[in-house]
């Protein structure tokens, strides 16, 4: 089962490798941050596009492939909301913006995979020991989260739901989801981003507040 709660091509006239993206018509920036401050999906849908492919090359040229698609997800997210509370003053200077956060993201993931190295020779020096039964404490607060995951996922739009469930949970194919839900590759992933991003906002506040 995937974790539904971890966590997707950037575009610019320098600073990012772009002999390795495919061409494609440059936005005008502008218009899209004015789109994404309005909630006019077409600016989101645009953004993403030059997000996915150019930030995980990015990042893939550097990391391999994990942790990859979390950190682009988070990307997407951190510079939506940027824009949504009207701290990005200079529209024009956008893709600026998303170098800085995307270096950030590269060190950030970096500092993850550091750190699983170092859980991984822990367990290994550790692999002799019998693994301890949880405790009660720790059987009730599982059982804690996934009740409240549930009551979460329920209180979500029919359609964030489906999408969630469908990918995380039964595990479908992303062209299986799009063809019978009728989204195109780029609005799915888009969907995707944003219903994981309020998921995650959700259990936070409801875990806060038990």
């Amino acid at each position: 089962m995937r974790n539904l709660l971890t966590g997707r091509r950037i575009s610019a006239s320098r600073g990012i490798d772009q002999s390795q993206m495919p061409d494609q018509p440059v936005p005008d920036w502008k218009t899209v941050v004015e789109q994404i401050r309005a909630g006019e999906p077409p600016g989101e849908e645009d953004l993403y596009r030059n997000l996915a492919t150019g930030a995980r090359l990015f990042l893939q040229r550097r990391m391999g492939t994990q942790d990859v698609e979390d950190l682009v997800h988070d990307l997407f997210v951190i510079v939506v909301e940027t824009i949504r509370r009207g701290d990005l003053r200079e529209p024009d200077r956008l893709m600026g913006f998303v170098r800085t956060v995307l270096h950030r993201q590269l060190s950030l993931g970096i500092s993850r995979m550091i750190q699983r190295r170092e859980t991984s020779i822990n367990l290994e020096s550790a692999a002799g020991l019998t693994a301890a039964e949880p405790t009660p404490e720790q059987r009730a607060a599982a059982h804690q989260n996934a009740t409240i995951m549930k009551q979460v996922l329920g209180k979500m739009r029919a359609r964030d739901r489906e999408v969630l469930s469908r990918f995380y949970l039964r595990e479908e194919s992303p062209e299986r989801i799009c063809a019978e839900m009728g989204l195109t590759e780029t609005q799915f992933n888009l969907l995707k981003s944003r219903a994981k991003a309020k998921l995650t906002e959700l259990v936070q506040r409801k875990l806060a507040r038990n």
